[in-house]
């Protein structure tokens, strides 16, 4: 039976990674990260642990099987994953009606990814709710950032109730910045 929950162990982090790699851009066949989508940061086993010392993350099980993972990223992970330095200043920059995004309480989804064998039965939606439920009464909206091509993530949180800001093209990727505003939803 799935169930979302909060990461409590080493052993959920070490299930994160192993996911993660199964689903890294650049691994996967050009074919299954269109049709499938993908992530395009590889996190260490520190920086992980880092990152949930200061706010753990959403995961789905199915019993002791990690059937998806949302990863909570506050404003202080900036300095944690180099790969990341840029959206976090590119977030200097952006306005979300009519003031800056940095004058918001917001925390970034540092990566979403749901299991093979899991996909299409509602855990992606189950990660978003869980955040929402969880992190709802500390923060104003949850922003993140898509490659444009990952069609599949981007119509994804769509249904969940993301919109797009702003977008930016960097060295990477063309990058849609999208919010969940709670306030609003």
């Amino acid at each position: 039976m799935l169930y979302a929950t909060i990461v409590q162990t080493e052993d959920e982090l070490y299930q994160i990674l192993d996911l993660q790699k199964e689903n890294l851009r650049g691994t996967i066949s050009n074919n299954e990260e269109k049709e499938q989508g993908f992530v395009t940061v590889a996190h260490t086993y520190e920086s992980l642990k880092q990152m949930h010392q200061l706010q753990p993350s959403v995961i789905v099980k199915d019993g002791d099987v990690l059937a998806g993972y949302a990863l909570v990223m506050t404003k202080e992970c900036s300095a944690l994953i180099p790969e990341l330095i840029s959206m976090f200043e590119h977030f200097d920059d952006i306005y979300y009606k009519e003031k800056p995004l940095n004058d918001y309480s917001f925390y970034i989804m540092g990566q979403v990814c749901v299991s093979k064998p899991y996909r299409g039965q509602g855990v992606f939606g189950m990660l978003y709710q869980k955040h929402r439920e969880w992190l709802q009464p500390m923060f104003d909206f949850v922003v993140t950032e898509i490659a444009t091509r990952n069609k599949r993530s981007i119509r994804a949180h769509e249904k969940v109730g993301f919109a797009t800001i702003h977008t930016y093209t960097d060295d990477l990727d063309e990058w849609a910045v999208v919010v969940w505003d709670w306030r609003n939803n």
